[in-house]
This record gives C-alpha cells, structure tokens and sequence, in this order.
C-alpha cells in the first residue's frame, strides 16, 4: 500500500474516534497513534465529559499509547488526528518525540503545525516532527462544520 492510502486508511480511524466525541456531545475531534502498522493510541475530545481543557484527541491518545507501550517516548509512531493540533498539542507531540503526524484540516483559530506557526518542525526544539496535511480534508472539515452549524441551530 502507498504512503497516501495507508494514511487515507489511518485517518478514516482517527474520524471514528471523532464521531464518538460527536455522539456523546464533544467536538468531533478524533486521534489514533500508529505504531509498526498497529494502533497503539486511540483518543477523542473529551472536554466537556470530563471538565478537563485538556483532555483534547491528541493527549489522550499520548496517554493510551503510553501506557500501552509503557514508556513516555513515541519513537516510530505515527499520530493521525482530524485537526491540525494545537500549541498545548503540538508541544506533547514534540515532548513524546512522536514522529510523524498526520493531520486532515486546519485550525484557522490555533492551528500550530503550519497554520499560525509550526511548533512541530521548530529546530530550536530538541525534537522536529514529520508533518502531512490535509489528509481527508473534506470529511474532516464537515464533521466539524455540521457539529457546530447544529449547535447554532438550537
């Protein structure tokens, strides 16, 4: 399978995650981190649930791959999440030395993986990160646009 499908396959796991966010009321945000062709990390938004700011896909999914694989470095992961994350994000990305991230649409409003700056490839940091954008790109999109044009609705 070719780079492309094989992040194509990811990324339609990391928007499972993103639509249970969607059916227990969260932001339709989902992570999954890949490790040797396995998922090892799975995490969606869980602000609200769990009064936490941040309990955002990516720290979650940090923190399941983690304890999965009992250590705190993400060396030879791949972390696919439906939006481009964000400062808090991006600086556990670079912290858990993942290295590759894989994101499906910008975050005009935070976005730090190449929107308003990129953290992920900053080479003042101990850590620099393989980044591919726009993966899915529509489906992503949409799911945040109708949560949220839903929510205006009521």
């Amino acid at each position: 399978m070719k780079r492309e499908e094989e992040d194509q396959y990811w990324m339609q796991e990391a928007i499972k995650e993103a639509q249970k966010a969607e059916s227990i009321g969260e932001v339709p945000i989902g992570a999954i981190i890949v490790r040797n062709n396995e998922i090892i990390g799975r995490g969606h938004n869980l602000r609200e649930t769990s009064l936490d700011p941040t309990a955002h896909a990516e720290l979650v999914a940090i923190r399941d791959a983690c304890e999965q694989i009992h250590a705190w470095r993400l060396l030879d992961c791949t972390l696919y999440v439906t939006l481009e994350p964000c400062p808090m994000c991006a600086g556990a990305i670079v912290q858990s030395r993942v290295k590759r991230v894989v994101y499906g649409t910008t975050d005009p409003k935070a976005g730090c993986a190449g929107t308003l700056m990129n953290l992920l490839q900053e080479p003042r940091f101990n850590h620099e990160t393989e980044l591919t954008s726009g993966v899915l790109q529509a489906e992503c999109a949409l799911l945040l646009t109708r949560f949220f044009r839903r929510l205006r609705e009521r």
